[in-house]
């Protein structure tokens, strides 16, 4: 039984997955995945901004530009969010 995620593309919009929790605590948040149980950790409280404003924006860019992500940044923040989008945490939006 496989379940298949398309590769993450920055250029398309994302959003937090529904069964997904987001805790804040001070290094950042928890998040707690109900469907899975799968427990993950947002390192930074820029990254919890970032995560929690994705349906907000038409694209990845676009996120970490309100966010206030520097280019210099931008990578690692990338990364992070290709393996959240890779466990099912962040997925990409369909429709309007």
């Amino acid at each position: 039984m496989s379940t298949e995620v398309a590769p993450f593309d920055p250029a398309r919009p994302y959003r937090l997955s529904p069964s997904v929790a987001v805790r804040p605590e001070s290094f950042g948040a928890l998040l707690y995945d109900y469907g899975t149980r799968r427990l993950s950790f947002l390192k930074t409280p820029a990254l919890v901004r970032v995560v929690s404003a994705l349906a907000n924006h038409p694209d990845i860019p676009t996120a970490l530009a309100a966010a206030e992500i520097s280019d210099n940044d931008r990578p690692e923040y990338l990364a992070a969010l290709a393996g959240l989008a890779a466990t099912g945490t962040i997925a990409a939006r369909t429709g309007a």
